[in-house]
């Protein structure tokens, strides 16, 4: 069904483009992030900073200063991606005490996997090597309270239904639910429907979950 609704995403395009850069070589995917971490050690590093930030004790901050002081960050070397929502009240660096340079972040309404996000989340593993990707809904969702009333919508904002209704067609009006089922649907579909990214969680040990943030306390609890 994911494999389905994913489509064609112009993958052969995506490939070429990154053995034109020299990342696709032999066949194979080469990721250049220099990380070390595990997929596992990645999703505990997050979560602890997870729970920094709810305690009030972030350390990202000086370190964010010291960077920006001294001009030395000539390349960016990742150890996770978060696919989060556009939602202004979800800062993603913040929530998992990051600083600059360690979490490759995608945003778009309702936390949605798109061809566009599908292929920077796949460049984020190839070309960064990102260990774990974690697909971030968050309760008071606007684009998911809409998905559910299926209310009409100006502009071009319907468009993200496409990508939601799927989701959330069990959630019988539960909006709480609906966005736990969102972000599980999410990374399901990015495990199944992505060649690059369920190589490189046979091969590499990627790990893809997804999670919940809760605007009140802080927390961010992990799903499937």
């Amino acid at each position: 069904m994911h494999r389905s609704m994913a489509g064609d995403w112009t993958r052969r395009q995506f490939v070429t483009g990154l053995a034109a850069a020299g990342v696709v070589a032999g066949g194979g995917v080469r990721a250049f992030g220099q990380s070390t971490l595990t997929g596992e050690a990645a999703l505990r590093e997050l979560m602890d900073g997870n729970e920094r930030f709810i305690a009030g004790k972030i350390t990202s901050f000086p370190e964010d200063l010291k960077i920006l002081k001294e001009k030395t960050v000539l390349k960016q070397e990742p150890f996770a991606a978060v696919l989060a929502c556009a939602d202004s009240r979800v800062p993603v660096e913040i929530l998992f005490d990051q600083s600059i340079g360690h979490v490759f972040v995608s945003r778009v309404a309702g936390n949605v996997v798109t061809p566009e996000i599908m292929a920077s989340l796949e460049y984020g593993v190839v070309a960064l090597g990102v260990k774990a990707i974690i697909v971030l809904g968050h309760t008071n969702c606007g684009a998911i309270s809409a998905a559910v009333a299926a209310k009409e919508v100006p502009g071009q904002i319907s468009v993200l239904y496409q990508h939601l209704i799927p989701a959330i067609k069990g959630a019988k009006g539960d909006v709480p639910l609906a966005v736990k089922m969102n972000a599980a649907y999410q990374a399901q579909v990015l495990r199944e429907s992505s060649t690059v990214i369920a190589k490189a969680i046979k091969q590499d040990g990627l790990k893809v979950k997804s999670g919940s943030y809760d605007l009140g306390s802080g927390k961010v609890t992990l799903g499937d």
